[in-house]
């Protein structure tokens, strides 16, 4: 896959459909309570990413795996809906299409069961095999929902090809130092960014934070804030871009998917690290003003 003249962005990632249960109150153990609503809505970190690039105006190409299922080839449906080119998604056979289980209680508060499923295929061969069929791009957009050799594997072949590598480091788990190395940025929230660092709290120091994170190994660092901003590092300072102000928050849910995707897409047209910050927290602000994922 050529890259040098190109500005698509490729995501290596998850797809799942989240099925959301509404309820009353939070369950105690061992009791069985009635739904108020059911929704099922796509998701998965990876899928949400690649719209949101899109949705930015970037060329993408996604690069993961469905069931042969009914939630499958929805998934599949609504990401061709939203300009995402899914060639390079397999439809896996006799397996099921990643689930989040989702319950969300009157007061706001949210649990989430992952089923991996299908997603489990998007393994280190899954990846090397697809790669010199993907379109040129100029960014690499990948995350930890799907197995860490997929994400490993990814990272070099864009690396080796003159691509730009973002990884988000979701959900947080120990990763090898090949895949910090060379990460420009890596993107982190703030709990990713403890975790990384082996500390229990930032204490609000998301600048120091990324700062540090530097000394893993990534040519730049990305700390999301919130409604405080996002901290960015690079070689040449650490420095905090405050968040973009709206009106009311409606649902948090994917906004760091629609920052990832939006930073993504600034960075495929050659823009700066601190333009492409400010672009993912634009896209943050507009995603917590309305309701769902995508």
């Amino acid at each position: 896959m050529g890259s040098a003249g190109s500005r698509g962005v490729v995501v290596v990632g998850s797809i799942n459909e989240d099925v959301v249960l509404r309820l009353g109150r939070r369950i105690r153990p061992g009791e069985t309570v009635t739904a108020e609503r059911v929704e099922r809505l796509p998701g998965g970190k990876g899928a949400n990413q690649a719209a949101a690039a899109a949705a930015a105006g970037a060329q993408v190409a996604m690069l993961g795996a469905v069931g042969d299922d009914p939630a499958g080839a929805r998934m599949i449906e609504d990401l061709r809906r939203r300009s995402v080119n899914t060639e390079w998604v397999r439809t896996v056979d006799g397996v099921s299409t990643g689930t989040a289980y989702v319950t969300v209680t009157s007061d706001g508060e949210n649990t989430i069961v992952l089923d991996p499923g299908a997603n489990r295929f998007v393994d280190a061969a899954a990846v090397e095999a697809a790669w010199s069929t993907l379109p040129p791009a100029s960014v690499l957009l990948s995350l930890l929902e799907i197995p860490l050799a997929g994400v490993v594997t990814a990272v070099r072949l864009a690396t080796e090809t003159g691509m730009r590598p973002v990884v988000t480091l979701a959900p947080a788990q120990p990763v090898p130092g090949e895949v910090l190395c060379g990460l420009d940025p890596l993107l982190v929230n703030e709990h990713e960014a403890a975790f990384l660092l082996g500390a229990g709290d930032l204490g609000g120091d998301v600048v120091g934070a990324a700062r540090e994170l530097l000394r893993l190994g990534p040519r730049s660092a990305v700390v999301t804030a919130g409604a405080a901003g996002a901290a960015v590092a690079d070689g040449a300072a650490a420095r905090l871009l405050p968040a973009v102000r709206v009106a009311e928050v409606v649902d948090t849910t994917g906004a760091g998917d629609a920052f990832a995707g939006a930073l993504a897409a600034a960075l495929s047209r050659r823009g700066d690290l601190d333009a492409a910050v400010a672009a993912g927290l634009r896209a943050g602000a507009e995603a917590v003003q309305r309701a769902g994922a995508r």
